[in-house]
């Protein structure tokens, strides 16, 4: 029987033991999260730019820098939900520490996948700051594709977590890399258009959560218009809600059985 998780606003507190942490090693961690991206969005949008030109009314580099912010989340977030807790979890034995304090699993794994999202957020945020500067930001309905970065990163540091609470070793998440994240990068629309694969891999791409991510902030970011809102926030809460169910159950298994 799945005992649905009963995390207590006790969770803010793994959420802020991780902040202070972080904050430590802020240079490093922000130049390997937000360098890359940003290279990413100059080498292509404006080399493979200029062979590609406009995809329509679209510059490719606007269409491209859109992308490289929902990729972003997608990376960050997934990234501290698994090599960074597994290491609390398994290495550094951070959170049967935390167990001995007034804390349970739930508000562990919880406050584990907050963080998680919080710096899926803070990178694309960045990142989106960055191509507003270029004038890649048609106007100011960007702002809206915050929430939705931050409901995304909450869910791909849900399905990070559930990897997390599998693996034994860090080798484990080359599987989830491979099999996972490169698929969902490279069919999501984010350096070209889905509509160019054929027809059951553009279906198959949208059973996952990054294409729903891009049709909802791609629009608000370039001045377009958004088609089935509805539909895609519901994948993405979907996502969020079963990997967090998911989660909790296999970290309250692993450390507690």
């Amino acid at each position: 029987m799945i005992v649905l998780p009963r995390p207590s606003l006790r969770c803010l507190a793994v959420w802020q033991r991780n902040l202070r942490v972080w904050r430590k090693i802020l240079l490093p961690s922000a130049l390997g999260n937000f360098g890359e991206p940003v290279l990413y969005l100059l080498a292509f949008g404006y080399g493979f730019g200029e062979l590609v030109g406009d995809l329509g009314q679209l510059p490719y580099v606007a269409f491209l820098a859109s992308g490289i912010v929902c990729s972003s989340t997608l990376f960050t977030a997934s990234f501290e939900a698994m090599y960074s807790a597994f290491t609390r979890m398994a290495n550094q034995q951070t959170w049967n520490s935390m167990l001995n304090a007034p804390l349970m699993v739930d508000d562990i794994v919880l406050g584990e996948v907050l963080w998680a999202a919080t710096k899926g957020l803070l990178n694309s945020s960045a990142i989106l700051i960055v191509a507003a500067a270029m004038g890649l930001v048609a106007d100011w309905r960007a702002l809206l594709a915050l929430p939705v970065l931050g409901l995304a990163g909450f869910a791909f540091a849900a399905c990070a977590m559930v990897v997390t609470a599998y693996a034994r070793s860090f080798d484990f998440f080359l599987y989830f890399f491979t099999l996972g994240l490169t698929p969902m990068l490279l069919t999501g629309g984010v350096f070209f258009p889905r509509e160019q694969f054929p027809e059951w891999v553009q279906q198959a791409a949208f059973l996952l959560p990054l294409p729903h991510v891009v049709e909802l902030v791609r629009p608000l970011l370039t001045g377009g218009s958004l088609h089935g809102p509805g539909l895609h926030l519901a994948v993405i809460l979907g996502y969020a809600v079963a990997g967090l169910l998911i989660s909790t159950a296999l970290v309250r298994r692993r450390m507690l059985c």
